[in-house]
């Protein structure tokens, strides 16, 4: 494959010579940010990724409604393996500032609209994101080649059965489903949703339990989160899908990484990543009734 720098430096929407500054952060793109003509773009190169459900046409689609929503930074041009997009001139969230009630109050609007506005800009086929497929798919994948941790996965796949039961019936909407704190940016004014590579179809309790395990959002404004998004009291039936789903979420990430750890060629320790999701799937398990 050509050189993710090579490829950026050389697209045809540039005006003249240009020179990509790598930027931090991406753990299945190469992330770029290019300065042309006095203006600045983020450039994401990136083949699909069978193994991990990854198709660019659905990350381009996807990309392209979140932007006529009004959730996401322009594409300003796209070829395969490329997207190139404004540049958002703001800061990417961490987890402490995801967790402040004043922050989460500001989310849970930015997920309502994407939920339930994407559909009626996306154009052509989509993907939907059954994260207890995605489970049985990583766990045969694991169980075929080989995991340091091949011992975990007999029980964590009898978790994943329970859980699916757990969460039951569900409200279909359209989910980012990878709220890391970094896909949120702030400019100040504003939240923007960035990175749709695992766009789709999905449950609204994946991406709420997505976004509260990700950043170790308190218990306490979880419940919170949920009266905020449903619009109503928490019952303990939202509690318990929520609940299943929030560790569902923790285990996709785990079986992700332990994925990862043998194909990956992202330069990124996915086996300590691997043993801190472990850690936190346990926890939260533990923890249902």
């Amino acid at each position: 494959m050509t050189d993710p720098l090579a490829r950026a430096a050389d697209l045809p929407c540039w005006s003249g010579r240009v020179a990509p500054q790598p930027l931090k952060g991406g753990i299945t793109n190469a992330n770029f940010l290019v300065e042309d003509g006095g203006r600045r773009f983020v450039v994401r190169i990136g083949d699909d990724i069978p193994l991990h459900g990854v198709m660019r046409f659905n990350e381009l689609a996807a990309s392209l409604a979140a932007h006529a929503a009004g959730l996401s930074p322009e594409v300003v041009f796209h070829a395969p393996g490329v997207l190139v997009m404004r540049l958002i001139d703001g800061h990417a969230l961490t987890p402490p500032e995801v967790r402040q009630h004043p922050m989460l109050a500001r989310i849970v609007p930015l997920l309502k609209r994407c939920h339930r506005e994407m559909p009626h800009h996306f154009r052509g086929p989509v993907l939907a994101f059954w994260v207890f497929q995605v489970l049985r798919d990583y766990a045969a994948r694991l169980a075929e080649e080989g995991t340091r941790r091949a011992a975990e996965l007999p029980r964590l796949m009898r978790a994943a059965v329970r859980l699916e039961a757990m969460v039951g019936p569900i409200d279909l909407v359209f989910g980012h489903n990878d709220l890391l704190a970094g896909n949120l940016i702030d400019d100040g004014s504003r939240l923007w949703l960035i990175d749709w590579d695992y766009a789709g179809f999905n449950s609204p309790l994946f991406d709420l339990g997505n976004l509260c395990s990700n950043n170790e959002v308190e218990p306490l404004d979880e419940a919170w989160l949920l009266e905020q998004y449903f619009e109503r009291p928490v019952d303990d039936g939202l509690l318990r899908g929520y609940a299943a789903m929030k560790c569902a979420s923790l285990l996709r990430e785990t079986l992700w990484s332990m994925v990862s750890e043998r194909h990956s060629a992202v330069e990124f320790d996915y086996a300590a990543y691997t043993d801190d999701y472990l850690g936190r799937f346990d926890h939260a398990y533990g923890k249902l009734a």
